[in-house]
């Protein structure tokens, strides 16, 4: 917080969310920790307290021990002298590192439950949400901003407490010494500060154009060398040009390491000159009075003086910055408390029950024969972020399906098909009408159990970098290794997995991209098998594939569908002629529906899609 551009700075947190309460929502968080902050501010206080007495002895052991009025040293007080200032610096160093544990500890421990807690809440939030917002906002939530929580109590606080007692102390302690050279120090202590603040800002200035282009950098890495980057440069033959791109970033890198670099040279430079011309000048001041005789100084009294002096600057420096640093902090944490207190538009109801699996289920209007049976009763479904004056995505949709019955929706892009799949397990909420699962409306079911019962094989296989059997343990971890390749063996995956040297441990890479199209979408519907779902819903699950691969997958796929309710969302028609029911979607209604060869007889829209598909495969 205390290292970029104070102006940048400001305008961000004045671009922070407006929370209510948040001093008090901050303290909760903190309030398990009591005993330990507590602990914390007494080890502060009395460290920074700690801090100005060995000055203090040095004028003593100046003035009692080496310079006696006698003339002779006085070993023995200079002995308890130094023996004290010895054992004030043990006591002073191992209190800072309680303090420095302390604080550590509480800090992270906060940061850690609060990333969690975000997380978690994450995760509840309605799939629109993750559809509106960047993926690097939500990151940076929860690393960026959660990570710099813990600063508050390690930085800020213990900053503040410390610096304002060591300030007091030691002013109260110059004063004690002598008040004719504290008003020469306070006089020019305002120079250093001032110049100090004017290179400060040079550096802070510096600093953020070098994290820019830090960032630069790392998205220009990210693009280039990730597995779709290096496709694409290679595919046009570009990568002379990300290599130059780079390099000039790098240049400008190199440039501003090397000005903040100097310029600490010469912040360093100038505290230097600055911390030797202070004492100096109270020399001078102290010669002056004591050639006029107008005060008794003692040579320990002008040791110790300076010595105090110097401790003003930075606890000074450091004070200046608290402001701005506690903005920041609040700043931090209504960023993070905005995104705790959104609320997922779509939760259980309360009351809601459990899919029931027999008669003595909570629900008595529940089929436990079935538990496949999918239904939508005048279904209406607008997007959140579309215009009130365009048509609804879904308009008036009714359709019953019966359990271990294969039914298609088939129609145009954009006509509404896959928005029948997201209502179905709650992704989203219909706006209107009942979709209904085993007769009972999904509002009324535990959404965790409706998913449960559901298994998903989109166009889009996502495959962690992971081996193939984590990526399939995603949905049943206690699965063992037959339970593994009897469900690869189903959905025609485990001889290609065998064929590898690694077999089911075999790492997929990011995204799967060391699997062909087939492969990985065969995985996916080995992993679903694992799930053993009532219903099983495939979202244009082979469009992206080739006719042989299509073809290979379409298999799997039959085997997955049978014994249990199918949903399929098909472009290629070819893939559903055998469906128990096709509904055709057009402009969020169906339009017609029947079987291929009903269809194709009432020489309607769906006959027209055939015949145009047929056309173009000719």
């Amino acid at each position: 917080m205390s290292g970029g551009d104070v102006k940048a700075q400001r305008a961000a947190n004045a671009a922070a969310p407006k929370v209510e309460h948040l001093l008090r929502r901050i303290a909760e968080l903190f309030q398990p920790y009591r005993m330990p902050i507590i602990l914390t501010i007494i080890l502060v206080l009395v460290a920074a307290a700690l801090s100005v007495i060995p000055p203090l002895l040095t004028a003593r052991a100046f003035d009692v021990g080496l310079f006696p009025p006698g003339g002779k040293p006085n070993v023995g007080a200079l002995g308890a002298i130094v023996g004290a200032m010895i054992a004030l610096y043990v006591i002073s160093t191992l209190l800072g590192v309680w303090q420095t544990y302390l604080t550590a500890t509480v800090g992270n421990k906060v940061m850690g439950a609060l990333r969690v807690r975000l997380f978690s809440h994450l995760q509840a939030m309605e799939l629109s949400f993750f559809t509106k917002t960047k993926t690097g906002v939500i990151q940076s939530r929860l690393q960026n901003d959660v990570g710099g929580v813990a600063s508050v109590l390690t930085n800020t606080i213990s900053s503040v407490l410390g610096n304002t007692v060591t300030v007091i102390a030691a002013f109260v302690a110059m004063l004690l010494l002598n008040w004719q050279l504290t008003v020469v120090a306070i006089v020019l202590m305002p120079i250093l500060v001032i110049a100090q603040r004017r290179v400060g800002q040079v550096r802070a200035r510096i600093a953020t154009k070098t994290q820019e282009s830090l960032s630069d950098m790392t998205a220009i890495t990210q693009e280039t060398l990730s597995v779709s980057g290096i496709l694409l440069s290679k595919s046009f033959n570009r990568q002379n040009t990300e290599i130059a791109r780079y390099a000039d970033e790098n240049a400008n890198q190199v440039r501003l390491q090397v000005s903040q670099q100097m310029s600490g040279q010469w912040f360093f430079a100038m505290v230097s000159i600055f911390l030797s011309s202070i004492p100096a000048i109270v020399y001078l001041v102290a010669g002056f009075l004591l050639n006029n005789g107008a005060v008794d100084i003692t040579a320990g009294t002008i040791v110790a003086f300076t010595t105090v002096q110097a401790r003003l600057l930075f606890p000074l420096l450091g004070l200046m910055r608290v402001a701005l640093d506690l903005q920041t902090s609040g700043a931090l944490f209504a960023r993070i408390f905005e995104y705790l207190d959104l609320k997922p538009s779509i939760a259980d109801r309360t009351g809601a029950v459990e899919v029931p699996t027999s008669m003595s289920s909570a629900a008595a209007a529940f089929d436990p024969d079935a538990a496949g049976r999918v239904a939508f009763d005048d279904v209406t479904f607008r997007y959140a972020d579309a215009s009130p004056t365009t048509r609804p995505t879904l308009d008036g949709v009714s359709f019953e399906i019966e359990p271990g019955q294969f039914a298609a929706f088939v129609g145009a892009s954009g006509a509404g098909k896959t928005t029948i799949s997201y209502l179905i397990p709650r992704f989203y909420e219909a706006t209107g009408g009942r979709v209904l699962f085993g007769g009972i409306d999904v509002r009324d079911l535990k959404q965790e159990s409706l998913v449960a019962h559901l298994g998903i094989v989109s166009q889009e296989t996502y495959l962690f970098h992971a081996s193939i059997a984590e990526n399939l343990r995603y949905a049943k971890p206690d699965a063992t290794q037959n339970e593994l390749e009897a469900a690869s063996k189903q959905a025609n995956i485990h001889d290609r997995i065998m064929s590898f040297d690694d077999g089911y441990d075999t790492i997929v890479g990011e995204r799967g991209y060391r699997l062909s199209g087939g492969e990985k979408q065969r995985i996916a519907i080995a992993r679903v098998l694992l799930k053993d779902p009532a219903v099983l819903i495939l979202d244009e699950a082979t469009s992206a594939l080739d006719s042989i691969s299509e073809r290979i997958v379409q298999q799997a796929l039959d085997t997955a569908a049978r014994g249990r309710t199918t949903i399929a969302i098909a472009h290629r028609l070819s893939t559903v002629v055998a469906a128990d029911v096709i509904f055709v979607i057009d402009e969020g209604q169906i339009v017609e529906r029947g079987t291929h060869a009903e269809l194709l007889a009432a020489g309607g829209a769906y006959s027209d899609l055939y015949s145009e598909q047929v056309a173009a495969t000719a």
